[in-house]
């Protein structure tokens, strides 16, 4: 199974448990590590995530996940906050992100239109399943699709 599709069917086994327990689940990565897979689950909740939040999370996932067995053999799990510089995985998180700077990477078949594949700005509208990333005086529209990595820089004043 692609890793993509392989995190969609994780994701929609998870999020009801981790909704449960009075989080949202952000998203998540799976990929090998070294000799081993890992997979990181990203939570978040209005009040902010506490370590006792992914101690919890984290406890109830490792019982799901020993039981259902989607993975198929041994990985370590993390479960985390997603961060100041948080990872853009859905559209919804594309709409709460505007207003921010946020650093974007495009697919490597994605970026001969633009002429490249890396780009800084900020995030000045979500339209339908694109975005709209102004960058100095420019202004780029990039379909959702064609994104690799979306992510969300902090910026201190």
């Amino acid at each position: 199974m692609p890793a993509m599709d392989q995190e969609t069917a994780l994701a929609a086994l998870l999020a009801p448990t981790v909704a449960g327990l009075g989080c949202e689940l952000w998203g998540i990565e799976y990929r090998n590590a070294g000799p081993r897979r890992l997979l990181r689950v990203f939570i978040d909740r209005p009040q902010g995530v506490r370590i006792e939040d992914c101690e919890r999370v984290s406890r109830q996932l490792s019982a799901l996940l020993d039981v259902e067995d989607p993975l198929g053999g041994a990985y370590t799990l993390e479960v985390s906050s997603p961060g100041l510089d948080r990872r853009l995985y859905e559209i919804a998180h594309y709409r709460g992100a505007i207003g921010s700077l946020v650093q974007v990477r495009l697919r490597p078949d994605c970026g001969e239109r633009t002429g490249r594949r890396n780009f800084k700005g900020r995030l000045v509208a979500v339209e339908d399943a694109q975005i709209v990333l102004r960058q100095d005086e420019a202004e780029w529209v990039l379909p959702l699709e064609t994104l690799e990595r979306a992510r969300v820089v902090p910026e201190f004043t």
